[in-house]
């Protein structure tokens, strides 16, 4: 089994972008992954606001989906129907809020928090962190039967996230994951497009 360049996503950390941060997300739109998840945790909302209006632009000139993290309010305020929320904040959202969103994705750490944020009307969930990776040192992967559960728990598409690169991508799908969530990896390498050829062919999946 491999991945698909367009069953990616790609989740943002400026600090590790080692150019222009707007200029990246251009090239990595460009790309056309399944999305962007604009994650920036350490933003206040109105910072956020800001930067989110400037990739949004960005994204829409390419038809890439870009998916704004955490902040429901303001995702409404600009029009944006795609939402990333940790599993805490999906559940104080009213139900007419939650269905706003046509894309609505979340955080999940069991098979019991994936069937909550599945009730409660997610249409994709990450799943994480299946390996060990820097961005969470001293914490080991949950692992590839950790994601195989949270896959057999629901009904809806399952993103990994953590560690994954093209050595153990076929690991991750073959416990049943959609696809795979990358941080770093675009974030640091030479060419996006690129490393995204790395990890799979090139069939278009669209995320809901």
């Amino acid at each position: 089994m491999t991945i698909c360049m367009s069953d990616i996503l790609c989740v943002t950390n400026r600090k590790l972008c080692g150019e222009d941060f707007l200029k990246r997300i251009g090239r990595i739109s460009d790309s056309k992954p399944s999305g962007i998840i604009l994650r920036e945790k350490d933003l206040s909302e109105e910072e956020y606001g800001k930067l989110a209006e400037k990739v949004l632009e960005i994204c829409l000139k390419s038809d890439t989906k870009c998916i704004i993290h955490s902040f429901p309010n303001t995702a409404k305020k600009l029009g944006c129907k795609n939402l990333h929320v940790p599993l805490p904040i999906l559940r104080n959202m009213t139900d007419g809020d939650r269905k706003y969103f046509k894309t609505l994705g979340a955080s999940c750490h069991s098979a019991a928090e994936a069937k909550e944020a599945e009730k409660l009307g997610c249409s994709y969930l990450v799943a994480g962190h299946i390996f060990d990776t820097d961005c969470k040192k001293g914490l080991p992967g949950r692992g590839v039967e950790f994601l195989k559960n949270i896959c057999e728990s629901v009904s809806i598409p399952v993103f990994a996230i953590g560690g994954i690169g093209a050595d153990n991508i076929s690991e991750v799908l073959n416990c049943g994951a959609k696809g795979v969530c990358i941080m770093s990896g675009l974030m640091q390498c030479d060419d996006p497009q690129s490393f995204l050829k790395t990890l799979g062919s090139d069939r278009k999946y669209e995320i809901q």
